[in-house]
């Protein structure tokens, strides 16, 4: 999606310069969260302004959480119909075959000493101590401190104007809090779904998936909202939808809340990165080159590999495992790891999962 809206923006369109553009992937993949909404965002501010990025997020969500709405309104109507029901047995195994496949993407690109596979194996162990997520990011951060050192020349990006960036940092920043504020007078349930959601968001390094291991420990574990299986089909139904994954937080809303509460958990898990953004680009040259700052992170994204793949783990052990569960898992492993669009993958194994189980 990230390259989709490059070309978008800089060839197709010539709205931005390819410099512009290369500038927004390197901070959007250094900003938590979604990278592709957040990219989608940066390149709506370098085009038009504060109203540029709200209406270039507004489009970049809008169908993925129309498309989410309806699923999800489906769902709790009838996912207790056995048609229905065998659908999900095989949509819940593809789900299980891509987070196995990002926790090894992501730890192919990572983990590449002992000391970052010490930092994963630490963070999944917390995990299965049931130690806070939050706890383990910040174990992780400090880790990384104390085993890391860098060198080397860093490149230097293109600097942000520091009064507008700052001025429309302030107004997102007050809009933010503001709303926060307004939902905890109005009803308590949906402010602590807004907060639960910017939670994991302001946390989230490594993009949307990394995302997923901590709104699982969030919404399955910590507050009980839904249980695993009926996260593991929200993330199924997110893969279906176009769009980031993370639109899974509006399926979450709206089995706590209803309508209003998908509108909310689509707004707040995306929210805290349009101000970021924002609020780092006066600062991101600077920001970026620090070496305390590299060693944190390097240290947090090996902390979400170790994340990553305990979560797998953990919602493979959800899944009644049987014979053909196996084999048809093993497929879909093999059909990832080849590279089959994630869409069509889902689709199929709907389909050849209603007369399988």
């Amino acid at each position: 999606m990230v390259s989709h809206i490059k070309h978008l923006t800089v060839k197709k369109k010539e709205w931005l310069d390819e410099e512009t553009a290369l500038h927004g992937i390197v901070l959007c993949q250094t900003l938590p969260g979604a990278i592709a909404v957040n990219f989608a965002s940066y390149a709506g501010y370098r085009i038009k302004g504060i109203a540029g990025m709200l209406v270039s997020f507004a489009g970049f969500t809008l169908p993925a959480f129309l498309l989410m709405l309806f699923f999800s309104a489906v769902y709790e109507r009838n996912h207790a119909v056995p048609v229905v029901s065998s659908l999900f047995v095989g949509l819940e195994i593809i789900v299980v075959s891509i987070l196995v496949h990002a926790a090894y993407f992501l730890g192919k690109n990572s983990l590449t000493s002992v000391r970052d596979i010490t930092i994963a194996l630490i963070s999944a162990s917390a995990l299965l101590l049931k130690t806070s997520p939050l706890m383990a990011l910040l174990g992780a951060g400090f880790m990384g401190i104390v085993l890391y050192k860098f060198s080397g020349a860093v490149q230097t990006v293109k600097q942000e104007r520091l009064s507008r960036s700052f001025l429309h940092a302030f107004f997102l920043v007050i809009l933010f809090f503001v709303s926060l504020f307004c939902l905890y007078f109005s009803d308590k349930k949906l402010f602590d779904l807004a907060a639960v959601m910017s939670k994991i968001e302001i946390v989230a390094f490594g993009g949307g998936y990394t995302a997923l291991t901590l709104m699982a420990h969030e919404v399955v574990e910590a507050r009980s909202w839904i249980d695993s299986k009926a996260f593991l089909d929200g993330i199924a139904l997110g893969q279906i939808t176009p769009g980031p994954i993370l639109i899974t937080a509006s399926f979450v809303g709206y089995l706590v809340k209803g309508v209003q509460g998908a509108v909310i958990g689509a707004i707040y898990i995306f929210a805290p990165g349009i101000v970021l953004i924002t609020l780092t680009l006066p600062f991101f040259d600077r920001f970026t080159s620090s070496a305390i700052f590299k060693r944190v992170i390097r240290g947090i994204v090996c902390c979400f590999v170790g994340m990553l793949g305990y979560v797998s783990i953990k919602f493979a052990a959800e899944i009644h495992w049987d014979s053909a569960r196996a084999l048809f898992c093993m497929a879909s492993l093999i059909l990832v790891f080849r590279g089959l669009d994630l869409l069509w993958l889902a689709l199929a194994g709907a389909v050849v999962s209603v007369f399988v189980f």
